[in-house]
C-alpha cells in the first residue's frame, strides 16, 4: 500500500464522556439541574481553529458499579428519564472557529408528576466534515490513483439534565476505605464505596489528606464533580494517591471527605477516617 494511502486512513472514534471540555468542545455548564425554573441553558465554545458541527440529541443513560455510563431504552427498577418533559432548540449547530453557540432547554412537567429525580443526558456529537480533503468526492475528482478512503474520528460529550419534583433528599456513607501501596505498575490508591441512599443523586468533590503522627497534614488525592445517580445504591472508587516521591503513607490518619461543589455551598456531606500503623 502507498504511504499517501497509508496516510488517509484513521481510527474511528467516538467518545461519550461527562466532561467539561473534549477535543476543541467546550460545554458550559458541564450539567443541569431543574429544580424550580423552567428553562435553561448550555452554551457551546468551538475552541478549534475550524468550524464544527454538532447534531443534539438527547439520550438515557445507566451508571454502572463503577460510575460508567451504559446506554439503555426501557428504565429499570427506580430508575425515571426526563427525556419527555424537555424541549431543546436548535437540533443541529455549526460554530465558527472561537465562536459559540447556546443551546436552550425548556421543562413542561405533567400533571401528577411523581415526587423524585429525572435524568437524562444532552448529547453533543460532532458531526464529519464531508468537504475539501475529507470529501471521497474531492479525492475522486482529483483523479488520483490512492484509494478513496477518508476517515475522520469523531467526537462527542454529553451532559446530564437533572429534573427534580416534590420532596427529594439523599445521604452518602464513605465505606471500605483501603490503601494499596504503590509498585512499579503505578502509583499508590485509594479504594472506597460511595453508599447512597435517598429519591435523588449525590454530586459533589472528593478529598483526602493525610495526618502524620506528628501532627503534620498534607493532602493525597482529590477528585471534583463525583456522582452517584439514582437510582444506584453504591459506586466504587480508586483514587490515585499523590504521594512524596512515591513513598507509601507511614503511619498516621487518612480522612477522606465528601463535599457538595463551592457553587453550591462547599458542605460537607460525608467522612470518613483509616487509621494506619
Amino acid at each position: 500500500m502507498r504511504a499517501s494511502t497509508l496516510s488517509r486512513l484513521a481510527a474511528i472514534g467516538l467518545l461519550m464522556l461527562p466532561c467539561a471540555a473534549l477535543a476543541d468542545l467546550m460545554l458550559f455548564p458541564t450539567r443541569i439541574v431543574f429544580d424550580k425554573q423552567r428553562a435553561a441553558q448550555v452554551e457551546l465554545m468551538n475552541q478549534g481553529k475550524a468550524p464544527e458541527t454538532y447534531r443534539i440529541n438527547l439520550v438515557n443513560r445507566r451508571m454502572g458499579p463503577n460510575g460508567e455510563f451504559i446506554a439503555v431504552e426501557q428504565p429499570g427498577p427506580g430508575e425515571q428519564f426526563a427525556d419527555a418533559m424537555l424541549r431543546y432548540s436548535p437540533r443541529q449547530v455549526t460554530i465558527p472557529p472561537g465562536g459559540s453557540q447556546i443551546v436552550r432547554i425548556l421543562l413542561r412537567k405533567p400533571d401528577g408528576l411523581a415526587d423524585g429525580e429525572y435524568r437524562s443526558h444532552l448529547q453533543f456529537d460532532r458531526v464529519a466534515d464531508a468537504t475539501g480533503a475529507s470529501s471521497v468526492e474531492d479525492v475522486a475528482r482529483r483523479g488520483s490513483a490512492d484509494v478513496g478512503v477518508v476517515i475522520q474520528a469523531l467526537v462527542g460529550a454529553s451532559i446530564p439534565v437533572i429534573v427534580r419534583q416534590g420532596d427529594t433528599h439523599a445521604t452518602l456513607a464513605l465505606t471500605d476505605l483501603a490503601v494499596q501501596p504503590p509498585s512499579a505498575s503505578g502509583p499508590g490508591t485509594l479504594s472506597f464505596q460511595m453508599k447512597r441512599e435517598g429519591n435523588r443523586s449525590v454530586y459533589g468533590d472528593l478529598v483526602a489528606s493525610f495526618t502524620t503522627t506528628a501532627g503534620v497534614t498534607l493532602e493525597v488525592a482529590r477528585a471534583g464533580g463525583v456522582a452517584v445517580y439514582v437510582p444506584n445504591a453504591a459506586r466504587r472508587v480508586q483514587l490515585p494517591l499523590q504521594l512524596p516521591a512515591g513513598q507509601p503513607l507511614p503511619a498516621g490518619t487518612l480522612t477522606l471527605a465528601f463535599r457538595e461543589r463551592p457553587e453550591s455551598g462547599g458542605k460537607l456531606v460525608a467522612e470518613a477516617r483509616l487509621s494506619l500503623p
